[in-house]
């Protein structure tokens, strides 16, 4: 769980740190079948396979507007080229680090408040909480990189606008990134 995030942190591969952050949450599922808590697991199993089918989908979206680079710091000005997948991906990343009020947020708290509650070492219940923080530190990485960074490589940009094809997709599953 540590180790795929710490990894997340590093990489610059759009399409590794999505999937580093996918095997950071298997961890988080994990542990959460230790406590017993089959219910609440499938929960968080099909929240995070929610918004992590919208990153995945706002990510291809993104490479093939960037020319095929997955790259991260290749990408910039994403906001004013894309901002539908932009506002979805901002969405997503809130929503797997657990704000309140996403989806993330519910099942990642029943199952910290179930690891607090059960005769659960105390220090699985750090490395969870150091896991959260972690998800947090990749995910703004995520989030400033594609807004704030400057594009480097104008010339990757394609001209074909592959955004439209994608808005309804991308806004459907937004919505139930929202509850």
């Amino acid at each position: 769980m540590i180790i795929a995030g710490l990894s997340a942190i590093t990489e610059f591969d759009i399409k590794k740190i999505i999937a580093l952050s996918t095997l950071r949450q298997l961890g988080l599922i994990i542990t959460s079948l230790s406590l017993n808590q089959v219910d609440i697991t499938f929960f968080h199993l099909l929240t995070h396979a929610i918004f992590k089918a919208l990153l995945f989908i706002c990510a291809g979206n993104l490479i093939l507007q960037f020319s095929h680079s997955q790259d991260l710091r290749q990408f910039g000005n994403v906001l004013t080229n894309l901002p539908i997948t932009t506002a979805a991906i901002i969405i997503s990343k809130i929503a797997l680090c657990g704000i309140p009020f996403m989806a993330g947020f519910y099942s990642k708290d029943i199952i910290i408040e179930m690891s607090l509650q059960s005769n659960f070492n105390l220090f699985i219940t750090r490395i969870i909480l150091l896991g959260v923080i972690i998800t947090i530190i990749y995910s703004v990485r995520f989030i400033l990189f594609i807004v704030l960074n400057p594009s480097l490589h104008p010339s990757n940009h394609s001209t074909t606008n592959f955004d439209a094809n994608l808005n309804l997709p991308i806004t459907i599953i937004t919505l139930y990134v929202i509850p």
